[in-house]
């Protein structure tokens, strides 16, 4: 149940999570040790948690936002009270993490509520290191292994996930008012929001979608290396991730990136298509690493 002092209508922890039941980042979890899998579960469920205020709270957003900011603190004291917040406390004391990646997901949802449009890609990128990469840091803290160059390709790996998932919601994120593609690469593509709204893609959208496509796929091969230079089920692990990301971007060149139509999804064979080629690119880059 929520806590007494949080927002009327906070989403309460079983919600949260039964909403992202079968999502790519709880899926690739089934790959750890239980700890380890139970720690990162908490921060997922963090993450939903600020995802669900900030998107679909029927509420005052930014209230609810400060509101689980508070309660972020609490956790770190040891006094949270929501479930998702005290499930997050031991997580925090094991691997001694800082606030500062869970507060900038709060603000990725603070920006959400003031920015509808980003003009060009440094902009949303920006965005995404706010929404996106605090995740991959969180992530590699917990394994252990959060240096700067590590982190640095799984920002890149962070942030294509994200445009994979911005590509795909078009339609759902134009009706919230929102568009997460960049104005410069519309005007490019000569795409106006008309064209967004429609029921089908024209043949300009499918050629904007497919730029940003690619824009995803490069920066999934910058962060692909992460996987050879982490532990075994830890790598195994952000294979399944990059996987879940370039099944997506298959799945939306399969429906001839149409994304207005419907969100494109990946079949489970094409998963674990691109999983048994991510394990193969892990294979051969631990194995160049091993060469004198």
């Amino acid at each position: 149940m929520p806590t007494l002092d949080a927002p009327v209508g906070t989403p309460a922890a079983d919600a949260v999570l039964l909403r992202a039941r079968g999502e790519n980042f709880p899926v690739a979890l089934r790959l750890l040790g239980s700890r380890t899998r139970t720690d990162l579960l908490a921060i997922y469920g963090f993450a939903r948690l600020v995802d669900e205020l900030g998107d679909s709270y029927a509420g005052d957003r930014l209230a609810a936002l400060d509101w689980v900011q508070e309660e972020l603190g609490r956790a770190f004291r040891g006094s949270a009270r929501h479930p998702l917040l005290t499930a997050l406390t031991p997580a925090l004391q094991r691997h001694a993490l800082t606030p500062e990646p869970f507060v900038r997901l709060i603000e990725a949802n603070r920006m959400d509520q003031r920015v509808a449009r980003y003009e060009t890609w440094e902009q949303l990128r920006g965005y995404c290191s706010l929404s996106a990469d605090p995740v991959g840091e969180l992530v590699l803290a917990v394994f252990g292994v959060h240096d700067q160059r590590r982190i640095g390709l799984s920002n890149s790996v962070c942030t294509a996930l994200q445009l994979a998932e911005h590509c795909q919601d078009v339609a759902e994120d134009l009706a919230s008012g929102r568009i997460y593609l960049p104005a410069e690469d519309l005007r490019r593509f000569d795409v106006g929001e008309s064209d967004l709204a429609a029921a089908h893609a024209g043949s300009a959208v499918r050629g904007l979608v497919a730029f940003e496509l690619e824009r995803a796929r490069e920066l999934l091969r910058a962060g692909a290396p992460l996987v050879g230079e982490l532990p075994l089920r830890a790598g195994l692990a952000v294979a399944a991730f990059i996987a879940g990301g370039r099944a997506a971007l298959d799945a939306i060149e399969r429906a001839g990136c149409d994304v207005l139509a419907g969100s494109p999804r990946p079949t489970r064979l094409m998963l674990a298509r691109e999983l048994r080629v991510g394990l193969g690119e892990r294979r051969r880059g631990v194995a160049g690493r091993a060469r004198p």
